[in-house]
């Protein structure tokens, strides 16, 4: 508000505005000073229209000295004269009146607008702030989720490891029980090729002795008869073991591959997972964007005003 318009500088104003002819206004006394509140101004004119009146009757001239026919027309006249200009003082009155009533309610009106527009704003800074409160709270579940994620994934890995490092050491069983059966078939294969050399020697040398080599015939082949099949059994054994160890190596290769499936399947969740902060810090910096409008506008408001 402005300061050191006084009732006198409205005044004057007034009536020097009448003086050059035209009619004073709140505006026109506001320009006229070059300074002043609407309210102020507003205040001292209407103490200038109340004052109007009795300023616009000067005193009436002395016509007693006069013909009395005159002194009664000059009386009329005067009073003619005083007449209107009451009526145009009080023209002028009410149409300030109304001016000053339809100005007073465009003040109110916008009084009122300018009210809704700050309740409407403080609407807003605190659904703003509701807004940035949930995202917050939103934003450590989800943080919290992923470490627990990547916890999992961890730990899916490690066991991922342990299932390969398991079917490494089944596939180097696998391949020790192969040797073993390859190495047990060749023994086997050069005993019955010992066997039959002796077979064949013996048989050259009980030409001379049949009964005593039909004899020790028997009792060889009976010896090879049980060799064959400690060989067959030793090879049945074997081969039953490289056929457990195979059936270990392929339940521990399924293991690895869901394990692998898995841990893929998180590796997705998670990169997935990985751009959220950076979406949850664009929605932190446009909540407190709009914050911060709704803090300026008012004061812009209230410097307006």
């Amino acid at each position: 508000m402005a300061r050191g318009i006084t009732e006198s500088d409205v005044h004057n104003a007034a009536d020097a505005l009448v003086a050059s002819g035209e009619r004073p206004t709140v505006e026109r006394i506001r320009a006229h000073l070059g300074t002043g509140s609407p309210n102020t101004v507003t205040r001292w004119l209407e103490t200038w229209w109340k004052r109007l009146g009795t300023r616009l009757q000067p005193a009436r001239p002395d016509l007693e000295d006069g013909p009395a026919v005159l002194a009664e027309l000059a009386g009329q006249w005067w009073e003619l004269a005083l007449s209107h200009a009451r009526e145009a003082a009080h023209r002028e009155l009410a149409e300030a009146e109304q001016s000053l009533a339809a100005r007073r309610d465009a003040l109110e009106a916008k009084s009122r607008l300018v009210a809704d527009e700050l309740t409407q704003m403080r609407s807003e800074r605190d659904d703003a702030l509701t807004g940035e409160r949930i995202a917050a709270t939103q934003a450590a579940e989800l943080q919290r989720l992923v470490d627990q994620l990547r916890l999992q994934m961890s730990e899916l890995v490690e066991q991922r490891d342990v299932e390969l490092r398991r079917a490494d050491r089944n596939e180097a069983s696998r391949q020790q029980l192969d040797a073993r059966l390859h190495e047990a078939l060749e023994t086997a294969k050069s005993e019955r090729e010992d066997w039959a050399e002796y077979t064949r020697s013996v048989e050259n040398r009980a030409l001379s002795d049949v009964d005593r080599a039909r004899q020790e015939v028997k009792e060889l082949q009976v010896q090879l008869s049980k060799a064959s099949e400690q060989h067959r059994a030793l090879e049945k054994q074997l081969r039953q073991d490289i056929q457990a160890a195979q059936s270990a190596a392929a339940t521990a290769s399924q293991s690895a591959d869901i394990l692998r499936g898995r841990c893929d399947a998180l590796e997705g969740q998670l990169s997935g997972l990985r751009d959220l902060p950076a979406q949850l810090e664009v929605a932190f910096k446009r909540s407190k964007e709009v914050r911060i409008a709704a803090d300026v506008r008012p004061k812009r408001k209230r410097s307006k005003q």
